[in-house]
């Protein structure tokens, strides 16, 4: 059975689903079935709400502060689950600091507004930049949307406007004048950037 729950460099990782969209060129899930102590993050079917409530009441959550919601998929591609995932641990263990990382189509792929909800259960978010520009976002991410980049970053402007906080993220894999340009333009937003180190 694949791991719903994971833990990687002493955080708690969630994988409730494999569906993306987007084709990430650096996406670790092409490299490896796993990662962290997981023994596979490919599902063979998208756990259900019960599956993952499961997964929860089974996993000893003590010592950790802090659960993500980023696993072998984007979780907003398993958007109810998500939801009621970050509910259920808010009742269980409100103590726990929530993050989602996300490529921020989720409104797209929802068709609906998600943000404002998300930010009632949820209590961070760190949305993948990955690129300064609509064409290189285009060459990098893959998305399935060929607005994909404006997309993003009109979750981003409403991200801010919801959470306490926000953050957006690159990978290493494109150039350092590239990089330089992703953080100029979340300085420009106001929203901190973090390099991820792509290993």
């Amino acid at each position: 059975m694949s791991d719903i729950i994971y833990t990687y460099h002493d955080t708690v990782y969630f994988n409730i689903t494999n569906r993306c969209n987007c084709n990430c060129i650096f996406c670790i899930r092409k490299e490896t079935d796993s990662v962290g102590d997981a023994g596979t993050l490919w599902h063979d079917h998208n756990p259900s709400f019960e599956e993952i409530k499961t997964a929860v009441d089974a996993f000893d959550f003590s010592g950790h502060a802090e659960a993500v919601f980023c696993g072998y998929g984007e979780p907003t591609c398993a958007y109810d689950n998500l939801i009621q995932t970050a509910r259920y641990m808010k009742e269980k263990y409100p103590q726990i600091h929530l993050r989602i990382n996300t490529n921020g189509l989720g409104e797209r792929f929802n068709e609906a507004p998600i943000v404002e909800e998300m930010a009632s259960c949820i209590d961070s978010v760190s949305i993948s930049l990955n690129a300064p520009d609509a064409q290189r976002y285009q060459e990098v991410t893959c998305p399935s949307y060929e607005n994909a980049f404006s997309i993003m970053l009109d979750f981003a402007r409403k991200a801010k406007e919801h959470f306490s906080s926000v953050q957006f993220s690159v990978v290493d894999i494109i150039t350092e004048d590239e990089i330089k340009a992703c953080k100029e333009l979340a300085d420009s937003m106001g929203i901190p950037l973090r390099v991820r180190v792509c290993s």
